[in-house]
């Protein structure tokens, strides 16, 4: 079980809603994931338009928490402004938190992504932040009034995986009791278990399934990927070592020698 501002849940992988080719596929990919936490778009919704109120009754359908995205904010106003939105559409003080820095990488301001916490926390929101493997930022926005954190791999999309391990590994080291989630980058089910190897508490997905030629399939194929990950990093994996280590011992085995008496 992962839990989250004092919810529990069984599925540690966390589902995106966009991208994919059609509703219908959407649906199949979420449930073959068994992802209990989607993330919806207030702005790929269209708000109240017709488009909006039907994937939002798609989404109600499937059972699941929803996790409103302030996705594509740049500023913290435009943040803070799409998460009240988003609260008074969805009906949920959750939110993922973003605030862009930069329009080819879509690395986190985490300047701005701080001070939007603090004003989300300070109304009443449960905030998820976008974040980066950076010590000094998961500091501050735990100071903020955060409970969760959700470092990148890598680029939104971009497929690449954990681009810098030792970093989240000393993330994961520094905030033992904190729920960190591996967001954005995600582009292989085995990436997805070398993080739950590390122990981290869940992942979340959308562009490595969306865009896959069959959605559900890969999604089911995460699903897997993410327990045997955690299941290996809560059984202990063996430690690296620089050198072999026979499995077999030679001290203290017996030698047999063949021809002639």
């Amino acid at each position: 079980m992962v839990e989250f501002y004092g919810e529990s849940f069984t599925s540690r992988l966390i589902l995106g809603s966009a991208l994919y080719p059609s509703p219908e596929i959407f649906r199949q990919a979420a449930e073959a994931s068994g992802a209990e936490i989607v993330t919806v778009s207030l702005r790929r919704e269209g708000a109240r338009e017709k488009t909006g109120q039907d994937f939002w009754r798609l989404v109600q359908s499937l059972d699941v928490r929803v996790l409103p995205n302030t996705a594509g904010c740049r500023t913290v106003k435009e943040a803070v402004t799409t998460a009240m939105m988003a609260r008074e559409l969805f009906d949920t003080p959750w939110v993922k938190l973003e605030v862009i820095a930069n329009d080819d990488t879509l690395q986190p301001d985490l300047f701005g992504l701080v001070e939007a916490a603090a004003t989300l926390t300070g109304e009443g929101f449960k905030v998820f932040p976008y974040t980066t493997e950076d010590l000094s930022a998961a500091e501050k926005l735990l100071a903020a009034g955060c409970e969760v954190l959700m470092p990148w791999a890598s680029p939104i999309g971009s497929g690449q995986g954990l681009n810098n391990p030792t970093g989240l590994e000393s993330l994961r080291a520094y905030f033992p009791k904190v729920p960190l989630v591996i967001d954005a980058g995600i582009g292989a089910p085995s990436h997805a278990a070398a993080a739950m190897e590390m122990g981290y508490d869940a992942v979340l997905l959308n562009t490595a399934v969306a865009k896959a030629e069959d959605p559900p399939k890969m999604a089911s194929a995460f699903a897997q990927a993410i327990r045997a990950g955690r299941e290996g990093f809560e059984a202990g994996l063996m430690p690296r070592r620089n050198m072999a280590t026979p499995s077999t011992p030679v001290a203290g085995t017996p030698f047999f020698e063949f021809g002639d008496a």
